[in-house]
């Protein structure tokens, strides 16, 4: 579908913390835009059979941390597709452009220059070269992000981009609101994630402040539940009994999470691969 085919590197300079190390580059050099230009990550060896697996869910659930955790554990690589979403919105605000002018949105997401490094720690943001990992968690990105997640030429956009990358991964860890649903509906192993709307938003705020934000509880909570409005309809199938399994994060550790995640894909790698320990 894009202009130029994709191509994977092993390399061992990608190496972070001994663990896998993904970089994601995309731009506007392709009429379809931000056509991904290539993947760079070193080899591995699969302590689980080739699997995608999928973390849906509202914000604030715990779908980024614990995706990139998951995936470190089983040696894999990590996805964060909220990143993309926040990318765009960023040099949007940047260009100043109208949020509600849809057709300049657009332009701006075939035009952007975003390269992501998805490491085992955290993901690094960088756009035509400048690094906004930290700028694209802002509350006026989250906003500018709830508008620019809304337009569906966007939504395709990257939806046809993450389909692409994941084709070229094989294995992986994905976290969104569509991943399960739209993005890769014949994942292995299917997850969503939710917590209470309180305490999703608690767990927000100390993100921020810990990144020298300011932000007010009442701010964020209202924030996630227009969020929530207008993007539950996204993960809304995988709620159908045996479509994906349902982890409610609330009352749970960061390890405990990830401890219940991990358990569930090896019950399942071990269900098609009898003999893998």
């Amino acid at each position: 579908m894009f202009a130029s085919p994709m191509k994977i590197i092993n390399i061992d300079d990608c190496r972070v913390n001994d663990l896998l190390g993904l970089v994601i580059s995309f731009g506007g050099n392709s009429p379809y835009g931000c056509a991904c230009r290539s993947l760079r990550y070193r080899s591995f060896s699969h302590t689980i059979p080739c699997m995608i697996i999928t973390i849906d869910g509202p914000a604030g659930s715990g779908k980024s941390t614990t995706a990139r955790k998951l995936a470190a554990r089983l040696d894999i690589a990590y996805l964060d597709t909220g990143a993309m979403y926040r990318g765009v919105a960023y040099e949007v605000l940047r260009q100043n452009v109208d949020t509600g002018d849809p057709e300049a949105l657009l332009e701006v997401a075939r035009g952007v220059d975003i390269s992501l490094d998805c490491g085992p720690m955290k993901t690094t943001v960088r756009i035509a070269g400048q690094d906004v990992s930290d700028a694209i968690r802002s509350m006026k990105v989250s906003k500018a992000t709830s508008a620019i997640a809304s337009i569906q030429p966007i939504r395709d956009l990257l939806v046809s981009r993450q389909k692409n990358i994941g084709v070229e991964l094989g294995s992986f860890v994905t976290e969104g609101r569509d991943q399960g649903s739209v993005v890769f509906p014949d994942a292995d192993v299917k997850f969503v994630l939710d917590a209470t709307p309180d305490r999703r938003a608690r767990r927000r705020l100390e993100d921020l402040r810990v990144a020298g934000q300011e932000a007010q509880l009442d701010e964020v909570l209202a924030h996630f539940k227009y969020r929530d409005s207008i993007d539950e309809h996204q993960w809304e199938p995988l709620l159908k009994p045996g479509a994906a399994i349902r982890v409610d994060t609330t009352d749970m550790t960061l390890d405990e999470v990830v401890d219940e995640l991990e358990r569930q894909v090896r019950v399942r790698s071990a269900k098609s691969q009898p003999t893998l320990k």
